[in-house]
């Protein structure tokens, strides 16, 4: 990469979408600038907010490079907005200036230098730091057309694969909305209205078990003949047609029980991946209304298959939507800090394989879970009231993070223990 136009056209490329809304962080290590860990964060909406968020997006990504003894020599900024209504592209990068102008400090307060930041909006970039008017002209400069770079041919090549913008990834995760989704949430309502009683009775939860994982083998069974094709939309429009409210909403509640979720996680490779995660995807879809952290389930196994098949950039955005949801919800929190950390997914296939055989073996043996129980209890009802609420000194930070998880400190600067003692 030898110019800013060479390195916003390569951006999509290292996360493996278009960043919609976003601040996006690279390390670069060594004396030839090897390209190393990224971070991604949207774009808070509140200036007030900038400061704090900048300082914790450099020293996340430079600390990261410190843990694993890879300091970062300097870092590349991109700051990813369309235009609002009114706006031009120029707008939005005067708007934004002061914001990078607060990352370049907080990487040098660091000791991290930036070696460039940029601005992508409505198809053009601009430089910060370049003051050449000659090649950063202040009208900014077209970006190529998509698939014409070098960069492009060399992921290709490569076999590196863009999904389209982060906004139409998340778009496949979200709830339903309108008549459709009043009608999911009554078909809810009656599910959970069934389900209560029936877990009441003795050995009532392990049947509801069995039940839950016999409706979703059945699914994952239809989904697998029935293969869409088209585009994305038309594609999950289809595996929507395929599954009733009321099946969905016995699944959705039946996959709040741990032990139910971490037995459907064993439908992660093979032939059964990618109708697995069809239907983890349409599921997430059909948590609507007041059923909405239903999702969290979901969403962490489509997360789970995602990274299990090696698509590393559609499972950070499925956990980050659950982690946004239910940010204590732990088997999401792992599986997020596993991908960010560069883990192989193999021991925990193994350890499901292994888990699978056990439970074909002898029907009536314990299930073994893979994750903690951390605060992952059953939810059955609906919940009523407001949403949560973040406690109270502990502000949430801005949606959609897809880099490290972020850092709980004791407010000065160390990092908080978790509630076994150890650091996370």
């Amino acid at each position: 990469m030898r110019s800013p136009a060479e390195l916003a056209d390569a951006l999509p490329y290292f996360l493996g979408f278009y960043p919609d809304d976003s601040v996006v962080m690279v390390a670069l290590h060594g004396e030839r600038g090897r390209f190393g860990g990224r971070v991604r964060l949207g774009i808070p909406t509140d200036t007030a907010q900038w400061p704090d968020v900048a300082d914790q997006l450099a020293d996340c990504l430079i600390s990261a490079g410190k843990e694993r003894d890879d300091r970062p020599a300097a870092i590349i900024v991109y700051l990813c907005q369309e235009p609002a209504a009114g706006e031009s592209g120029k707008d939005v990068k005067d708007r934004l200036r002061p914001f990078a102008q607060r990352l370049r400090t907080a990487c040098g307060a660091l000791d991290v230098p930036v070696l460039e930041a940029l601005c992508l909006s409505n198809g053009r970039f601009w430089s910060y730091c370049c003051p050449d008017f000659r090649c950063c002209p202040a009208e900014g400069t077209p970006m190529v057309m998509p698939g014409t770079s070098v960069m492009a041919a060399a992921a290709a090549y490569a076999g590196m694969q863009v999904r389209g913008s982060l906004k139409e990834m998340e778009a496949r995760l979200r709830p339903r909305s309108g008549p459709r989704a009043a009608e999911q949430e009554k078909a809810l309502d009656t599910a959970a209205g069934a389900l209560v009683p029936h877990m009441l009775r003795r050995d009532g939860a392990a049947a509801v078990r069995r039940d839950t994982l016999d409706r979703a083998d059945a699914m994952i069974r239809r989904f697998r003949l029935d293969t869409p094709s088209g585009s994305n939309r038309a594609r999950d429009a289809c595996d929507d047609a395929l599954i009733t409210d009321s099946e969905a909403a016995a699944l959705i509640l039946g996959l709040q029980d741990r032990v139910t979720r971490d037995r459907a996680a064993e439908w992660m490779d093979g032939p059964a991946a990618a109708p697995a995660l069809r239907l983890w995807r349409a599921l997430a879809r059909r948590c609507a209304g007041g059923y909405a952290e239903h999702a969290v389930a979901p969403l962490t196994l489509a997360g789970w298959v995602c990274w299990s098949t090696e698509d590393g950039p559609s499972a950070r955005v499925a956990l980050s939507c659950a982690l946004a949801l239910d940010p204590d919800y732990t088997f999401a929190q792992l599986l997020h800090r596993a991908i960010n950390e560069g883990l192989d997914p193999e021991p925990l296939r193994r350890c499901l394989r292994e888990q699978h055989q056990e439970a074909g073996a002898d029907t009536e043996a314990p299930t073994v879970s893979t994750a903690p129980a951390a605060k992952e209890t059953p939810r059955p009802t609906k919940r009523s009231g407001p949403p949560r609420s973040a406690p109270a000194g502990r502000p949430r930070g801005p949606r959609g993070a897809t880099g490290p998880g972020r850092r709980t400190t004791d407010g000065r600067g160390r990092r908080r223990a978790g509630r076994d003692g150890s650091r996370r």
